[in-house]
């Protein structure tokens, strides 16, 4: 099948499959003209890999987690800890997100919102870009 046809059936965008075969995540069979001839066996790559990015996993995890999926000698305990490294990676972006809203709320709570020009969100701003080394 052709690039359009295993985008449908993946539900990848042309430009994402052709992106995923540049770096190698996939290599479909070339037909007689050159054209790239995806097989059901690539389309189902194709939608692992949507289900892993869909999941937040990076370029290399993917990479790793598709090797370790067609490895049939694989010990799960790999794929495990891939998943938990990827875990413990937004727990940590999950406690800068609520740091970040704590003190936006903070910052907003201090602003009083009218026709003033003096804004403690501004001054913030300023004071942490006053402490950036040059």
């Amino acid at each position: 099948m052709n690039v359009g046809d295993a985008a449908e059936r993946s539900g990848l965008p042309a430009k994402t499959i052709r992106y995923y075969e540049e770096i190698g995540l996939i290599r479909p069979a070339r037909a007689e003209n050159g054209y790239r001839d995806y097989s059901g066996d690539d389309v189902h790559r194709l939608a692992f890999l949507r289900r892993a990015r869909n999941l937040g996993f990076s370029i290399d995890d993917c990479r790793q987690l598709m090797a370790l999926y067609q490895d049939r000698d694989r010990a799960s305990h790999d794929v495990r800890e891939i998943a938990a490294a990827h875990v413990r990676a937004i727990e940590e972006k999950v406690r800068e997100l609520q740091s970040m809203r704590s003190t936006l709320q903070k910052l907003i709570h201090a602003c009083h919102g009218d026709d003033r020009p003096d804004c403690p969100i501004l001054d913030d701003m300023a004071g942490a870009a006053d402490q950036v080394p040059a």
